[in-house]
């Protein structure tokens, strides 16, 4: 009945044990035999009543028995934490056990000898397997709770995995719209600057225009010189003919008709050389700036294309007059600067005035006490360098423009009437071409002062 006894409440130990360290997944090949154990205590139970074996060690054997085979299970998963402090619980309890009965067999006089040491010693054993069984319930509760935060873990990992692989999708999309968009950009800006420089070129081609008017105007009047005392001097050359025909000369007559007439060569030879000088300027602006800087008369320049600008815009407009003062510092000194490009810029800034005088004179027409007037002053600077000051007395610009009046493309005049580029390439060739300052003093509606600074 002992035996009977133990394996009624062996079954239910191993099947607890099995569950305890989850068999069915660790040993699967096990899980079956643990699930049928009580077909081996029932055989166990009948052999012995078959063998006649009612022997009071026969209960100690199967308890050994069944302990040997939670240790072989529990050792085959031992590197489950609770499984292994278990194993370490086990271990004494079948070790006494196991000992008892070898003594049993070998020596029974020895067994009865040491009975009381084995008794304490299986009583121990089992206190340390339930101290064990409660700290590998410990351990379960920590590894399952590990588990849990591993599961967790993985889990919030697989969340950021699919909200990574989600954003890099989105990444790649943005990245594939902003890569399409960039390209688009890039054609437009690369038709912008296409258009930038048609522009640019246009705005060069009506400077152009305006310096070959003035041109056309000013070598006009050393031309009609040159046609004029031509004209006298053929007309001297007969008188001097019909005196030398005479039977009496007047040699004091034939004398003032000579000096005349050398007069007249001395003039036209002048205004020939005028006319020739204006032709080399006409050239020298026409030509691609070579970029080359050389000395510079900026008192020269400014007087020839103050006169070429009112000239040109005169040659378009004939009822268009104003006042011109000069004041030249008379000690001015040579600059290095490349001169058709400061020659460009001067055109620009007189051109400017003088359209703001216009517009003023057209705003104006009951005022007859105003004059449109240009004034072009240039002095050294005490620190180094000179100063250009080109003023007008038109129609100033409002304080909304003044911030952006050097810009690309903004302008103050009317559509179709100005690109908004004369300014912008002035500044440019003054400040980044020849290291010097463009600035501008206003006051709407009484004039504009620009002034240049170039360094020596």
């Amino acid at each position: 009945m002992n035996v009977l006894f133990l394996i009624a409440i062996s079954i239910p130990l191993v099947r607890g044990m099995g569950r305890f360290i989850n068999i069915k997944e660790r040993l699967p090949a096990w899980g079956t035999l643990y699930a049928r154990f009580w077909i081996l205590g029932v055989a166990y139970y009948l052999g012995m009543i078959i063998l006649g074996l009612q022997h009071t060690k026969a209960d100690d054997f199967y308890v050994l028995l069944v302990l040997g085979l939670m240790i072989a299970v529990l050792a085959l998963v031992r590197d489950y934490r609770p499984a292994r402090t278990l194993l370490l619980g086990l271990v004494p309890l079948a070790v006494t056990k196991g000992g008892e009965l070898l003594l049993h067999a070998v020596s029974p006089a020895t067994l009865d000898f040491y009975h009381e040491g084995f008794s304490s010693a299986q009583g121990f054993s089992v206190l340390w397997l339930i101290v064990f069984a409660f700290v590998a319930r410990s351990h379960k509760r920590q590894a399952e709770a590990e588990r849990l935060e591993r599961e967790a873990a993985a889990l919030e990992k697989r969340r950021i995995e699919a909200q990574n692989a989600i954003l890099e999708q989105m990444v790649t999309e943005r990245t594939t719209s902003l890569t399409r968009q960039t390209e688009e950009l890039r054609e437009t800006l690369e038709e912008l600057r296409i258009t930038q420089d048609q522009l640019i070129q246009s705005e060069k081609m009506a400077s152009l225009g305006e310096l070959t008017a003035g041109i056309a105007h000013e070598i006009q009047n050393p031309l009609n010189f040159v046609t004029n005392f031509a004209d006298v001097s053929g007309e001297l050359l007969d008188e001097l003919e019909e005196e030398q025909q005479r039977p009496t000369r007047d040699l004091a007559l034939e004398s003032e008709l000579l000096n005349n007439l050398r007069q007249n060569l001395t003039k036209i030879t002048h205004h020939g050389h005028r006319a020739a000088s204006i032709v080399r300027g006409m050239l020298e602006h026409s030509r691609a700036s070579t970029g080359e800087r050389l000395p510079t008369d900026l008192n020269l320049l400014a007087d020839e294309y103050l006169r070429l600008a009112y000239h040109g815009l005169r040659a378009k407009n004939k009822s268009f007059n104003a006042t011109l003062h000069t004041d030249f510092a008379p000690d001015l000194p040579l600059i290095e600067a490349v001169g058709p490009d400061v020659g460009r810029v001067l055109l620009n800034l007189f051109t400017n005035a003088f359209y703001a005088v216009q517009k003023r004179r057209e705003q104006l027409p009951a005022q007859p006490d105003y004059v449109p007037t240009v004034t072009v002053t240039t002095r050294a600077l005490p620190e180094g360098g000179v100063e250009v000051r080109v003023r007008d007395n038109g129609t100033g610009i409002p304080e909304a423009a003044r911030q952006k009046i050097f810009q690309p493309f903004f302008t103050t005049k009317p559509a179709g009437e100005g690109t908004g580029l004369g300014l912008s390439l002035s500044y440019d060739i003054i400040t980044k071409g020849h290291n010097g300052s463009l600035s501008l003093e206003t006051e709407e509606g009484k004039g504009t002062e620009f002034i240049i600074e170039l360094p020596d």
